[in-house]
This record gives structure tokens, C-alpha cells and sequence, in this order.
């Protein structure tokens, strides 16, 4: 029941400038939502589409199609930036 995972350019360039331990548990969270999309501690986002994770302080938004069984990565960030 695994989903594929897709990442977008924007949000690769964002996980690129993460500090090397974040950068390592952000990686480690992305891969397992092939896994399951909708982990424990998971939010559904308000306002617009998608899906919000939390790794410490920083954060994965992505969406879920089910349909097409994909995991589609839009953006990762510290906390107080990736909402914006």
C-alpha cells in the first residue's frame, strides 16, 4: 500500500538549505510518508490544501492524492516561515 512520493523543485531547494541534523530527519519523515501519508501527529491544513507534518521545529507541507496513490512534497521549512 505504498504511495509514490514526489517532491517539487522548490521544496528540494528549501530541504538543501536545512542544517545538516535537520536535513537528515526531514529526509528520514519524507521517505516514511511513501509509507503512510497520514502519520500519526499529521493536520489537514486550513485555507488551502494539504497536509502539514511536524519534525521538530521545522515543517513538511504536502498533498495527498489517493486516487493516483501520490505523495506530492510542496514545502519545507522552520516553522515560523513555511506558511508563508
Amino acid at each position: 500500500m505504498n504511495y509514490t512520493l514526489f517532491i517539487q523543485r522548490r521544496a528540494e531547494r528549501e530541504l538543501e538549505d536545512l542544517p545538516l541534523d535537520a536535513y537528515e530527519r526531514m529526509v528520514e519523515a519524507i521517505r516514511l510518508l511513501a509509507a503512510e501519508p497520514r502519520p500519526r501527529g499529521c493536520h489537514k491544513l486550513r485555507g488551502r490544501n494539504g497536509w502539514r507534518l511536524r519534525v521538530g521545529n521545522y515543517r513538511v507541507i504536502y498533498e495527498i492524492d489517493d486516487r493516483a496513490r501520490t505523495v506530492t512534497v510542496c514545502h519545507v521549512g522552520h516553522r515560523r516561515e513555511v506558511y508563508r
